[in-house]
């Protein structure tokens, strides 16, 4: 049997690679949390759906061809972590890695971290 944790990982990325906001936001908690990688050395801090979700509109936005490929992610209760390859372009890319907080069975928050 599939862990559940893994499941909704799983889920959340491939919504990701289908810019399907809606799908994202469906598996976040109402009071979800998001760190982004930008700008250094902390990273912006979002706070509930609406403003998690007018954030990754805007990225789809100015960057249609953003694409994740996981290179390996872990559970463990309600953390996991996950390494990972972003591709916004044919030659640009950039590696890093989530941190996820989980809550009744959603992401209750996603803290992202990138090398360079």
């Amino acid at each position: 049997m599939k862990d559940p944790v893994i499941d909704l990982l799983e889920r959340f990325n491939a919504a990701f690679n289908r810019h399907d906001v809606d799908g994202m936001m469906a598996l976040m908690t109402d009071d979800c949390t998001f760190e982004n990688t930008y700008p250094p050395p902390d990273g912006a801090r979002f706070e509930g759906q609406a403003e998690v979700r007018r954030f990754w509109e805007e990225f789809f936005a100015e960057a249609p061809n953003a694409r994740i490929e996981i290179e390996e992610l872990f559970a463990a209760g309600e953390r996991a972590a996950q390494t990972w390859l972003y591709r916004w372009s044919e030659s640009g890319h950039v590696r890093g890695v989530d941190v996820f907080h989980l809550r009744g069975g959603k992401i209750a928050a996603k803290y992202s971290y990138v090398k360079g």
